[in-house]
């Protein structure tokens, strides 16, 4: 059983909460350049990080797992590190590296998916997120299938994409779609069957997570699976079509579309017999198209028909519910999290945010892991989020949390407390500067009541955040001045930043202080230093301590 050493100093406070302003950023850049922290009025939180101990975290590239420097972190993996207390091989490095080394190609589960195909000369259909973002998947994973699957003698191949706007610029699917097209004339030429099929926005259709609206994969499954929806002879024509016809329109919320020939005919049904490979990395918005896909017995809405097929997902995103069964590449084996080390010392825990980071204050928190280490010792609470565009209701769900959150430290039951606040990122993310600085603003209100309870209750409260968001609104240019549309505006920026994210503790007896002297601080310290203020000294593989003994 894992188990923790005391530490001979002591805890520095009997009740520990760290509160997770999920998107919420750091940069020196100002207002003019799209910084909304910058804009917003929070005197509550700017008084906390410019007169309380605090450090600037690193939660981007290798700090947090992902392939290089150049690659923004994300809601998950930032989860998996502050849980975890150490850095992991992440999904879009473990995908490239089995690309790269030829291994995805050598495993079982791709031969059945090819084999499938050649024999019963059916359809092998590619699903998945179209951009580079890195963040749930990448373009370049995909090209790399089709290459090895047209090599392998697949005669068939159809693609359904889901428009991105979210981790890349908010209108650039003809970006990508441009030079994927030349790529699929070029094959063409070359005798393969190869066609896109259909496709839509993200948020719109397919990638629903945490059961939120089940309604987006339905809309996804007709789309992909059955062609039924508005159609278009080209995904080109179709994206142009909806630009036109909605000039505000943003990828990530364009309808779905079924590309069809000449007569009428979709292009790409999934029938029985085809394979079918999603290819996102990430689990989240992976999990619940899985489910359509592969579960026999399933009640969230009429598929119509289940095609017999064989699906694989580009990782197990689940893997206590073993979701899929089938997968490309092994996902990291996140061990030894904070959580699973608290409960053996018969720590009780307290995890809440809504619908939207739910899952991260949990599932990613304990290591992509399902459920409770101890039932008995863990309390999790869900808040419903709304099913609506979050710029129309910026707050979200901050009050409903707060409320909740409140009463749990007033119990005194739970010597560490976890909250997300979803608003710097969901907000953020639908690139509305002005939604964004209400929702931050609104967060600060409930700061102010977190303060004044932690005083109350004598309770250690740290604040950081995941990952960058709301700090940076515009596209900037490589000389760090915002971007300018053709209506003379700037442009949104919908995506997570580079920044990195501050770290300040609210100590009711004023005594913490932090260390000076590592040589990288970043969001794999977090979990130690939550452990140190409850008297704990750090496992083994942890990354330091940020507290100053």
């Amino acid at each position: 059983m894992l188990t923790l050493l005391k530490n001979p100093q002591g805890p520095i406070s009997k009740q520990v909460l760290l509160v997770v302003l999920d998107g919420v950023g750091y940069t020196e850049h100002g207002i003019k350049e799209g910084n909304a922290i910058a804009a917003a009025k929070m005197p509550v939180l700017k008084k906390l990080w410019s007169e309380h101990p605090s450090v600037f975290l690193r939660a981007h590239g290798t700090a947090v797992g992902m392939p290089s420097d150049e690659d923004m972190g994300n809601s998950e993996v930032g989860h998996n590190v502050l849980g975890s207390g150490r850095i992991f091989d992440q999904g879009a490095k473990l995908v490239s590296a089995s690309i790269a080394s030829g291994s995805l190609f050598e495993g079982p589960i791709w031969k059945k998916i090819i084999d499938q195909v050649k024999t019963k000369t059916s359809t092998l259909h590619f699903l998945g997120l179209f951009s580079d973002g890195n963040v749930h998947s990448h373009i370049d994973h995909l090209k790399a299938m089709i290459d090895v699957a047209k090599n392998e003698s697949v005669k068939r191949i159809r693609i359904h994409i889901l428009l991105d706007g979210r981790d890349v610029p908010e209108k650039s699917s003809l970006e990508y779609l441009t030079p994927f097209e030349s790529l699929l004339d070029s094959l063409r030429a070359k005798g393969l069957d190869i066609a896109i099929a259909s496709g839509g926005g993200r948020m719109e259709i397919t990638m629903d997570r945490y059961d939120a609206d089940w309604s987006m994969v339905e809309r996804g499954w007709k789309i992909h699976v059955l062609g039924e929806g508005r159609k278009f002879k080209s995904a080109r024509e179709a994206i142009e079509t909806f630009y036109n016809e909605d000039p505000k329109l943003i990828d990530q919320y364009m309808p779905g579309f079924v590309v069809c020939d000449e007569n009428g005919i979709p292009l790409g049904e999934v029938k029985d017999n085809d394979s079918v490979i999603f290819f996102n990395f990430r689990g989240d918005r992976s999990i619940e198209i899985s489910r359509a896909f592969t579960e026999e017995s399933f009640s969230f809405f009429d598929r119509v028909r289940f095609p017999k097929i064989e699906f694989a997902g580009m990782m197990q995103y689940d893997g206590d519910s073993f979701i899929p069964k089938q997968y490309l590449v092994s996902p990291p084996q996140i061990d030894r999290t904070m959580g699973e080390y608290l409960v053996n010392e018969g720590v009780a825990q307290y995890a809440i945010s809504e619908t939207q980071k739910y899952g991260h204050v949990t599932f990613f928190w304990n290591g992509n892991k399902s459920g409770y280490f101890n039932q008995s010792l863990e309390t999790y609470e869900e808040v419903k989020s709304d099913i609506i565009p979050f710029d129309q209701k910026p707050e979200m769900k901050a009050k409903e949390i707060t409320d909740t959150l409140v009463l749990a430290i007033q119990s005194h039951k739970y010597p560490f407390l976890r909250v997300n606040y979803p608003n710097g990122d969901m907000v953020g993310h639908t690139g509305n500067m002005e939604a964004t600085i209400k929702g931050l603003e609104y967060l600060d209100a409930c700061i102010d009541r977190l303060v004044k309870i932690c005083k109350e209750t004598n309770t250690l409260m740290f604040i950081t955040a995941d990952h960058g968001n709301a700090d940076e609104m515009y596209q900037l240019d490589k000389k760090g001045n915002p971007q300018i549309s053709t209506k003379g505006e700037p442009v949104p920026k919908t995506s997570h930043t580079l920044n990195p994210v501050q770290f300040v503790a609210f100590d009711p007896d004023s005594e913490i202080q932090f260390r000076k002297d590592l040589k990288s601080y970043g969001l794999a310290n977090v979990a130690a230093t939550v452990l140190d203020a409850l008297g704990f000294q750090a496992p083994e593989g942890y990354h330091e301590s940020l507290i100053k003994r």
